[in-house]
């Protein structure tokens, strides 16, 4: 039960109800076991006045002649009958059951209330509509082979209700007061409580956007700092991730700058008086390669955005990773060609059991095709030498893990710069070849959404040049079905 309703979730509310709902609960609880107690507080005293008279009338119980006589003195009369609030009610029978004294018409106790003699006992019984508190006694009288006498005594429960309310009154009527105070109390300490979070929040307006210092863990409460320390988390892992995107960035804008300086001096020279058709030819040459190259890059870009953010937009489907690698060989022939570079396809057929895995189709040929065009880019290759560029699919025998392999037979990747040509725009030294720097690092991107991981080694450890081997290790569960051993090939 809530005693506040809000539209929108408060912690200083939903503390408040917790606190205050059981209170406001036991509240009706209390009153009703007061009462309880009460009333058996209220009878005692008036129980044990009964008992005395029941004694005492049993005291004026007299034998004569072998019969059982019973006179009651009228001071005792009158004792009996002085009470204001109740009536009271007496009753003497004789042992056999003969009317000596008192109301004749008083309810009688139960046969199995025959019980032992000279022991009051109490009952609660109904007389003329009136609820009673009876005590009663069996005498035994020095008659011979006689039964014994029975004394009652019983009394109406105007008193006792009166004095049970009394004392219910006496306890409940300062809770009232008590209640609201309490009420108030535990407002003020609420209040007293949570002002470290209106501190906190106060420190967090405060600050200015670019300011993603980590917060004060010492500052708030213990119970309160596992959420700070996840808040600074967050910070930590936004201010990484904006200067990931600052640098890249800038690193995007320069490598643009690039090829736009060259559009607009070539334009610059064919626009100059006296400018040959020669020239003309050659600016326009230099005006196609440099917008080629501009719109590389700006495809690279898109497509590295469009792999760090498929994780929540692209849906995966099994892809048989044979067919797709198969089709990106294919398409790679024509510019292979045009600089006399072999290249070729080894390992599993499409189909084939342990090729398929779960995963976005576009963005694993893209992961393909990037590896086969960083390979064309930097395998030098001349036609009576031309270079070597192999793609492989290959499942392990043991594991059944799916492996995808370009290997060239370029001049490879020095050992201290494997880690660096998977950062963005990073171009290895020494290299001529025209290149955006975003190939690799977009492998590695769509690798990582598919649980795969990217290696670089030596193609031909020993020999020059040693040529470079990229490897796709996808993990055993992302794959759709368990490879067989007819379609292992070896890795």
């Amino acid at each position: 039960m809530k005693i506040f309703q809000r539209e929108q979730r408060s912690l200083f509310g939903e503390i408040l109800d917790w606190m205050l709902t059981p209170l406001l609960l036991l509240w009706p609880i209390s009153l009703v076991l007061t009462w309880l107690v009460a009333q058996g507080i209220a009878g005692k005293p008036f129980d044990r006045a009964l008992e005395y008279n029941v004694s005492a009338l049993a005291q004026l119980i007299t034998i004569k002649n072998n019969h059982a006589q019973f006179a009651l003195p009228l001071p005792a009369r009158e004792l009996l009958r002085a009470d204001d609030a109740d009536t009271v009610y007496y009753q003497v029978l004789g042992p056999q059951g003969e009317f000596l004294s008192g109301e004749k018409g008083l309810p009688l106790p139960g046969d199995e209330d025959k019980g032992g003699t000279g022991e009051v006992r109490m009952r609660d019984d109904e007389y003329k509509g009136a609820e009673l508190k009876v005590a009663y006694m069996w005498v035994r009288l020095d008659i011979p082979h006689s039964k014994p006498a029975l004394v009652q005594v019983a009394e109406t429960m105007d008193k006792r209700s009166v004095l049970a309310t009394e004392i219910v009154k006496g306890v409940m009527l300062p809770q009232f007061v008590v209640l609201p105070l309490a009420v108030l109390l535990v407002w003020l300490a609420l209040v007293q409580a949570i002002k470290p979070l209106n501190r906190l929040e106060e420190r967090i307006r405060a600050r200015d956007p670019d300011d993603l210092s980590p917060l004060e863990v010492e500052a708030v409460p213990m119970e309160v700092a596992p959420l700070v320390v996840s808040v600074n988390d967050l910070l930590l892992r936004l201010k990484d991730s904006i200067v990931t995107q600052k640098r890249f960035l800038a690193d995007a804008a320069h490598q643009l700058k690039t090829p736009l300086a060259g559009l607009r001096m070539q334009a610059d020279l064919a626009q100059r008086e006296g400018a040959s058709a020669d020239d003309l030819k050659q600016s326009l040459r230099q005006i196609g390669r440099s917008s080629i190259r501009a719109t590389h890059t700006v495809n690279q870009l898109l497509a590295l955005a469009r792999a760090e953010s498929s994780s929540t937009v692209l849906a995966h489907q099994p892809c048989d990773v044979a067919r797709l690698t198969m089709d990106v060989i294919q398409d790679a022939v024509p510019r292979a060609m045009d600089k006399s570079i072999d290249v070729g396809y080894e390992g599993a057929q499409p189909s084939s059991d342990g090729v398929m895995v779960m995963g976005n189709l576009t963005l694993l040929k893209e992961m393909v095709r990037n590896l086969v065009d960083n390979a064309i880019n930097y395998t030098p290759s001349q036609p009576d030498k031309p270079g070597v560029i192999t793609a492989r699919v290959l499942i392990d025998p043991f594991s059944g893990v799916l492996v995808i392999q370009v290997e060239d037979s370029g001049p490879g990747i020095a050992l201290a710069e494997r880690e660096l040509v998977f950062q963005p725009f990073y171009r290895a030294l020494g290299t001529e070849a025209d290149g955006s720097g975003l190939g690799l690092p977009i492998v590695l991107e769509i690798a990582r959404q598919h649980r795969a991981e990217v290696t670089v080694e030596d193609a031909r450890p020993g020999q020059t040049p040693p040529g470079c081997c990229f490897t796709v290790r996808f993990a055993a569960e992302a794959g759709v079905r368990p490879a067989s051993d007819d379609s292992v090939t070896g890795v």
